[in-house]
C-alpha cells in the first residue's frame, strides 16, 4: 500500500524538482507582497483621511506638506533630523518650513485669507493655518513669483535644504534640485529647461559662480543666498528673510494639487542627449516614495544614516521622504566620510544605512577600527552594490541585512531584493509582478531596438537571457517625461509591446532573470554609463572636449576598472593638424565645464577613430580594448586630479592602479 502511495510522488518528482527553484522562495514572495499591499492601503487611507478633513482640497493628502504637518501633530517631540550637533524634532521641522513658506509667499505677493486663522494643524488636516497678509518683497524691485513657479535649489545636504524644499511645497511652488557640481553652460541649461523663476544658492558656491552671475541676472531670476554673503550685490539673504517670519501654519489649499499627477518637483537626470534632463516628479510619486522604507521593513523607531546628495532621488525622495513615510529619524551628512562612519553610527545609534555601492566599497577598504564593532546597524538599503563588495561588507560588518533595490528617477518601476540573494536587484515572481508589473523583452544591441515578432510585438526573454526592462504605463504608474521639448522623452515609451495599443516605459537597462526568479543588473543601453553613483552621458563629455581647438574628433565611453563600481570615463582623441596635445589645457577644459564625476579618467590618442559601416563611433569595441598600456600601442594617459593634469599611463602606473595604490 505504501508503495502505491509513493509511486505517484516518484513520477511527479522530476516536475517538482523543476518547479522547486521558483517555489522555494514562495514564503518570502508572499510576505513581501502582503507588506506591499499593506503599504499601498496605508498610503491610500492617508490620502482619504486628508480629503475627508478638507473637502475643498481632496488631493491634500498627496502633498508632502500635509504629511509633515501630520507628523508634527502625531509625534511632535520625536527627533526628525540630526545634522552635526544640531537636532530638530518634527514640530521644529514644521515650524522652520512654515517660516520658509511664508517667505516664499511674500515673494509671491500672497495676501492670505482672513478666515484661515481658526484652522489648526489638526490630525489629517494638513497645513491649514493663519492667513496674515504679506506684501511683495521690498527693496529688490523683483516681480512677485507666480503661483506654481519653480524655484531652483543649489545647496549642499543640510537642514536648510529641507526647510526650503518643504516651505516651497507648502507655498504651492515647485522645486528644482540642481546638482551642486554644475556651472556655466550645464547650469544655465538646467535652469532654463525647468523654467526656474528663482535660484537659491549656498554662499560657499558664490566664488565659483561669479562668472555665471551676469547670465543668471540676464535670465531675470530672483537670486537668493542661503545665508549671509558680501560678494555680490543684488543677492538677498533668504535665511534672514525666513527667520523674520512667524512660524504659524499656512493654508492647506496652497499645497494641495488639483491632480495627483501634477508636477511638484524637478530632479535632473543625465540622458543620452548629453545635458541633464529635468524629470517631472508628481505628487503621486512623492506619495509612493513615502512607502519606501516601509517596504524595506524599517519602522518609526529606526535611525537612518543618509550621506547621499539631496539633489538625487535616492537622497531626497527615498531617504528623506521615505523617512517621513514612517516617521523615523534621519542622520543627515553633508559629505560621506568612511573614517567617521562607524563612530557616527555608534554616537547616534544608527539602525539603517542607505547606500550606493561605492560607499560600501569605501567602508570595506578602510582599516579596521574599534567603532565598527558593537554597532546597531541591522539594515543596509540601496543600489549598485557589487557581489564581491557585498560579501566583504556582510562578512566584516554583519550580522546585518542588505536590501538591494533598483529604480529610476523618471521611471514607473522598482524592484526589491528582499531575500538577501547576493548580487540580485530584485525578484520576478508572479506575486511581485502582480503588485509591481514589469517585463523583460529581447533587445537587439546592434539596432538599439527591441526585437519584434511577425505580428510586430515584443518577445519576452527566457531565464538567463539579458532583456530590456519595461513596465506598463497606467494611471497608477504614469510616465510624466521631462520639462522642455517632447523629443527629450523620445524612445522612453514603447507601444504595441504585447498587444495592440499598450504602452510601456523603457528603462533603457538590460537585466537578467535566472531560473529561480532573481533579477540581476546586466548593462545600460545607449551611451550613458555610471560612475561614482552618477550617470555620465558620453555626448556631454564629448561636446566639452570638442570645444578645444587642437582636437578634431572625440569618442567617449566607459571602461571597467577592477575594484571599482560602474565604469570610468575614457576618451579617444584625434588631433587636428598641425596641433599637438595640450594636457594642461585639456584638464582645464574638463574641470571648468564638467562635474568631477564626468571627467575622463583615461585618454587614448589615436590617428583616426574606428567607426561602423554607418559611420557611428565604435564604443563597445573601444570599451572592450580597455586601457592596458601593454596591450595597446596608442599613447595612453591617466587623470592626476591632485596635480591638475593628465599623466602618461605607464605599465608601473597601470599596475599601481590595479593594486589599489593609485586613485582615480
Amino acid at each position: 500500500m505504501a508503495t502505491l502511495l509513493l509511486l505517484p510522488l516518484l513520477l511527479l518528482l522530476p516536475l517538482l524538482l523543476r518547479l522547486w527553484p521558483q517555489w522555494r522562495w514562495l514564503a518570502a514572495d508572499l510576505a513581501f507582497t502582503v507588506r506591499a499591499l499593506r503599504c499601498k492601503r496605508a498610503l491610500r487611507a492617508r490620502a482619504l483621511a486628508a480629503a475627508a478633513n478638507d473637502p475643498q482640497s481632496p488631493e491634500a493628502g498627496c502633498s508632502l506638506a500635509w504629511r509633515l504637518a501630520q507628523l508634527a501633530y502625531q509625534r511632535p517631540a520625536h527627533t526628525f533630523l540630526i545634522h552635526g550637533a544640531r537636532r530638530f524634532s518634527y514640530a521644529e521641522a514644521e515650524r522652520q518650513s512654515n517660516r520658509a513658506a511664508r517667505a516664499f509667499l511674500r515673494a509671491r505677493g500672497w495676501e492670505g485669507d482672513s478666515g484661515d486663522d481658526s484652522r489648526g494643524a489638526r490630525e489629517g488636516e494638513g497645513t491649514a493655518g493663519s492667513g496674515e497678509a504679506r506684501a511683495t518683497r521690498e527693496g529688490d524691485g523683483a516681480a512677485p513669483l507666480a503661483p506654481g513657479a519653480t524655484v531652483a535649489l543649489l545647496l549642499p545636504a543640510c537642514p536648510e535644504f529641507l526647510w526650503l524644499w518643504f516651505g516651497l511645497a507648502k507655498a504651492g511652488l515647485r522645486t528644482a534640485f540642481v546638482p551642486t557640481a554644475l556651472r556655466r553652460g550645464p547650469l544655465l541649461h538646467c535652469l532654463r529647461s525647468c523654467g526656474a523663476s528663482a535660484l537659491v544658492l549656498a554662499p560657499e558656491f558664490l566664488e565659483s559662480l561669479e562668472p555665471d552671475l551676469p547670465a543668471l541676472r540676464a535670465m531675470g531670476l530672483h537670486l537668493w543666498a542661503a545665508g549671509p554673503e558680501t560678494h555680490s550685490a543684488g543677492i538677498n539673504d533668504l535665511l534672514a528673510e525666513v527667520s523674520a517670519e512667524v512660524d504659524g501654519p499656512v493654508p492647506g489649499y496652497l499645497s494641495a494639487p488639483q491632480s495627483v499627477t501634477d508636477t511638484c518637483l524637478y530632479i535632473f537626470t543625465s540622458g543620452t542627449t548629453g545635458l541633464p534632463k529635468a524629470a517631472r516628479i508628481s505628487h503621486l510619486k512623492v506619495l509612493q516614495c513615502q512607502g519606501f522604507y516601509q517596504l524595506c521593513g524599517a519602522h518609526q523607531e529606526d535611525v537612518i544614516y543618509l550621506a547621499l546628495p539631496l539633489y538625487h532621488m535616492s537622497g531626497s525622495l527615498l531617504g528623506i521622504v521615505g523617512c517621513l513615510g514612517i516617521g523615523a529619524t534621519v542622520v543627515l551628512k553633508s559629505k560621506f566620510s568612511a573614517g567617521q562612519f562607524w563612530e557616527d553610527c555608534q554616537k547616534h545609534r544608527v539602525t539603517v544605512f542607505q547606500y550606493i555601492g561605492e560607499l560600501c566599497r569605501y567602508l570595506v577598504n578602510q582599516p579596521p577600527n574599534q567603532a565598527e564593532r558593537g554597532h546597531k546597524v541591522r539594515l543596509a538599503v540601496g543600489s549598485g552594490l557589487r557581489p564581491d563588495t557585498w560579501e566583504r561588507f556582510v562578512r566584516r560588518f554583519g550580522p546585518l541585512q542588505v536590501l538591494e533595490t533598483y529604480g529610476l528617477t523618471e521611471g514607473n518601476v522598482a524592484t526589491f531584493n528582499y531575500t538577501g540573494r547576493r548580487g540580485a536587484v530584485g525578484r520576478a515572481s508572479w506575486l511581485y509582478k502582480h503588485v509591481f508589473p514589469f517585463s523583460l523583452i529581447r533587445y537587439d544591441v546592434t539596432t538599439g531596438e527591441p526585437f519584434r515578432d511577425t505580428r510586430g510585438h515584443c518577445v519576452a526573454t527566457s531565464p538567463g537571457e539579458p532583456g530590456l526592462l519595461v513596465a506598463p504605463v497606467s494611471q497608477q504608474s504614469p510616465f510624466l517625461g521631462y520639462a522642455g521639448e517632447p523629443e527629450l522623452a523620445q524612445g522612453k515609451l514603447l507601444k504595441n509591446v504585447f498587444r495592440p495599443g499598450d504602452v510601456f516605459f523603457n528603462t533603457g537597462d538590460l537585466l537578467v532573470c535566472d531560473d529561480q526568479g532573481f533579477l540581476y543588473f546586466h548593462d545600460r543601453t545607449g551611451d550613458t554609463f555610471r560612475w561614482k553613483g552618477e550617470n555620465v552621458a558620453t555626448t556631454e563629455v564629448a561636446e566639452a572636449l570638442e570645444a578645444l581647438d587642437f582636437l578634431q574628433e572625440v569618442n567617449v565611453y566607459g571602461v571597467t576598472v577592477p575594484g571599482h563600481e560602474g565604469r570610468a570615463g575614457m576618451a579617444a582623441l584625434v588631433l587636428r593638424p598641425p596641433h599637438s596635445l595640450d594636457l594642461v589645457q585639456l584638464y582645464a577644459c574638463v574641470s571648468e565645464n564638467l562635474p568631477p564625476y564626468a571627467w575622463p579618467r583615461f585618454l587614448r590618442l589615436q590617428e583616426s577613430l574606428a567607426t561602423t559601416e554607418t559611420f557611428k563611433q565604435q564604443k563597445v569595441r573601444m570599451a572592450k580594448e580597455g586601457f592596458d598600456p601593454s596591450a595597446l600601442s596608442d599613447p595612453l594617459y591617466i587623470l592626476d586630479q591632485a596635480g591638475g593634469t593628465y599623466l602618461p599611463l605607464t605599465p608601473a602606473r597601470y599596475t599601481a592602479l590595479l593594486a589599489g595604490d593609485l586613485r582615480i
